[in-house]
C-alpha cells in the first residue's frame, strides 16, 4: 500500500471512494486507463490483458528513469496507441505538468488522431474533477497538432517527414514510423532510418534525463525497430507476439520480478479477452504468411522467396463453376532473344468464389512482334475478356501503353499506371493461393508458371507472377452488377 493511501485510511475510518480512486489512478497508469476508458469508449467496457499490464509497467519505468529508451513491438489493434500516445502523456501531466512531448508517426492523420484523443481525456469532466487544479490548457496554443498548458508543458504531433521536428521534447515517441504498405520500398524505409539518426535522435531537451519510445508492428527486418536494435543503442525491447511461441522472459522490468509471458500453450492468443481464437484466426486469414510473421508475430524476414506456397495451387483438368469475370493482364518488355519476357496471364473469377488461370502467353519479342502477339491473343480470348496493360513510369511508359491501346481498337483495354513494390501488389494474390482458392488449368505452360512463383520475388524472371498478380487484382475487384472496376 502506498503512503498516500495509508495516510488517507488512517485519517478516516471510511475514506472517500472518489479520493481512493484518484490516488490509485495517480500512482498506476493501468488504473488510470481503466478509470478513464469511458471518456473515449462509450459502447464497450475496458478489456484488460496481461500485455496491457506489461506495457504500462514499462511506460512507468520509462518515465521514472528505471530505463532510458524503450521499443515495444505489438500486433495492430492491441492497445498500443491508446496506451502510449493517449493515456500516457495525460497521466504524466498529473505528476509533471511542465513535461514536453514530441509524438510522431508516418501519417499526419494518425498523429493528429491521438493528439485529439489525448486532449479529449484531459478536458473531460472526469479528469478535470480530479486534476483540473494542477494546470489548464492554454487558449492561445490549443490546436489539433499542438497544445500547451499553463505550466509550459506541451504535446506536439508531427510526421516522419514533418516540418515541426525542429523542436524538441523531454520525451519522444514514434508510433508506427513505417507504413505497412510501403515497407518494401528501400528508399522510404532507409529514409525513415536516416530521419531517426539525423533528426529525431537529437531532439531530446536533456539527453541525460530524456527518453525515447518506439512502438510499432514489425513491417520489415530493416524497419525502425530493426535499425535501432541492430545498432545496439541500449533500448529495452518489449516484444509481444500475437501467438505464443515458447519464449517466457520478456524483459527485466519490473526489476524485482521480471515480467514473464504467462501463456503456456503454443499458439495461444495474446489478448484472449478481445481477440480470442476465432477473432485472431479471422485477422490472420486477411494477411499473407509474410505479413503474419511481421505484423502479428513481430519476427519479420526479408522476402527471400517462398512468398507463394506453391503446393497450394490447385492444378485441374477442367472446371464446372460459371465464369463471372475475365481479365488478361500484360506485363510488357521489348526484348528479343534475351533479357526480360513479356507475359500475359488470363484469370477468371468463378461463381463459387474461386479463381482460375486458363492461359499464359510468354515470349521475348521486339516491339512490333509483341504488339502483334497481344492483338492476336485478344482475338483468341474474345471480347468478353477485359485486357489490362501495365504502364511503366515516365513518358516512355505512357507512350507505350497508348500505342498498345491504339493497336487494340475494338477490344476493352485499359492501362494501369503502377506504383510501389510489385511484391506488395502481389500480396492479395499470394493470400488466395495460401487459402487454396487459385486453380490452374493443366497445360504445357503450367509447370513453368508455378515454378516462377517458388522463389518470387528473388527469382530471375518475375514477368508471369507480376502479370498473374495484376490479373488477379483486377478480376477480383470487378463488380458484377455495376460492370466497373
Amino acid at each position: 500500500m502506498n503512503a498516500q493511501l495509508q495516510q488517507l485510511i488512517q485519517s478516516a475510518p471510511f475514506p472517500d471512494i472518489n479520493m481512493v480512486d484518484k490516488i490509485l489512478a495517480e500512482q498506476d497508469l493501468l488504473e488510470f486507463i481503466k478509470q478513464g476508458w469511458h471518456v473515449l469508449e462509450r459502447k464497450s467496457n475496458f478489456k484488460s490483458g496481461w500485455h496491457i499490464e506489461a506495457i504500462c509497467e514499462h511506460l512507468m519505468a520509462l518515465y521514472n528513469g528505471d530505463i532510458k529508451d524503450l521499443v515495444i513491438n505489438i500486433p495492430p489493434r492491441h492497445m498500443k496507441s491508446l496506451s502510449c500516445c493517449v493515456f500516457f502523456p495525460a497521466w504524466i501531466w498529473i505528476q509533471e505538468p511542465a513535461f514536453r512531448f514530441l509524438f510522431t508517426s508516418y501519417a499526419e492523420t494518425l498523429s493528429t488522431r491521438d493528439s485529439l484523443k489525448c486532449r479529449r481525456v484531459i478536458q473531460s469532466p472526469w479528469y478535470q474533477a480530479n486534476w483540473g487544479d494542477r494546470y489548464h490548457l492554454t487558449s492561445d496554443q490549443n490546436a489539433k497538432q499542438r497544445f500547451e498548458n499553463s505550466e509550459m508543458g506541451y504535446r506536439l504531433s508531427t510526421t516522419v517527414d514533418g516540418k515541426n521536428t525542429g523542436e524538441g521534447g523531454d520525451g519522444i515517441c514514434v508510433d508506427d514510423a513505417n507504413n505497412v504498405k510501403k515497407a518494401e520500398s528501400d528508399l522510404i524505409r532507409i529514409g525513415t532510418n536516416i530521419w531517426w539518426d539525423e533528426t529525431m535522435s537529437s531532439r531530446l531537451n536533456d539527453p541525460e534525463t530524456g527518453w525515447t519510445l518506439i512502438i510499432q508492428q514489425r513491417t520489415h527486418e530493416g524497419d525502425l525497430t530493426g535499425h535501432v536494435l541492430e545498432k545496439d543503442l541500449g533500448f529495452t525491447h518489449l516484444c509481444l507476439p500475437a501467438r505464443y511461441e515458447g519464449k517466457k522472459l520478456l524483459t527485466k522490468i519490473p526489476m524485482d520480478a521480471p515480467r514473464q509471458d504467462p501463456r503456456t500453450e503454443i499458439d495461444e492468443p495474446l489478448w484472449k479477452e478481445h481477440y480470442p481464437e476465432e477473432a485472431l484466426t479471422n485477422l490472420e486469414n486477411k494477411m499473407g504468411e509474410y505479413a503474419r510473421a511481421g505484423q502479428l508475430q513481430q519476427r519479420p524476414a526479408p522476402r527471400g522467396g517462398g512468398m507463394f506456397p506453391t503446393a497450394k495451387f490447385r492444378v485441374v483438368n477442367g472446371f464446372d463453376s460459371k465464369i463471372v469475370a475475365s481479365v488478361r493482364y500484360w506485363d510488357k518488355a521489348a526484348t528479343e532473344d534475351g533479357g526480360c519476357y513479356t507475359a500475359g496471364v488470363l484469370f477468371h473469377k468463378l461463381e463459387d468464389g474461386t479463381y482460375i488461370v486458363t492461359d499464359v502467353v510468354r515470349g521475348q519479342w521486339e516491339y512490333g512482334k509483341r504488339e502483334r502477339y497481344i492483338r492476336q491473343t485478344a482475338e483468341l480470348d474474345g471480347k468478353k475478356v477485359h485486357v489490362w496493360i501495365e504502364q511503366e513510369p515516365g513518358s516512355g511508359g505512357k507512350e507505350s501503353a497508348e500505342a498498345t491501346i491504339k493497336n487494340m481498337a475494338g477490344f476493352r483495354v485499359y492501362a494501369e499506371r503502377v506504383t510501389g513494390a510489385k511484391e506488395v501488389r502481389a500480396e492479395p494474390y499470394a493470400i488466395q493461393v495460401e487459402h487454396g482458392n487459385i486453380l490452374i488449368l493443366n497445360r504445357d505452360w503450367t509447370k513453368a508458371y508455378i515454378k516462377e512463383h517458388e522463389k518470387y520475388p528473388l527469382s530471375k524472371y518475375k514477368d508471369q507472377v507480376d502479370a498473374g498478380g495484376g490479373a488477379f487484382n483486377k478480376v477480383s475487384a470487378r463488380r458484377k452488377r455495376a460492370g466497373t472496376w
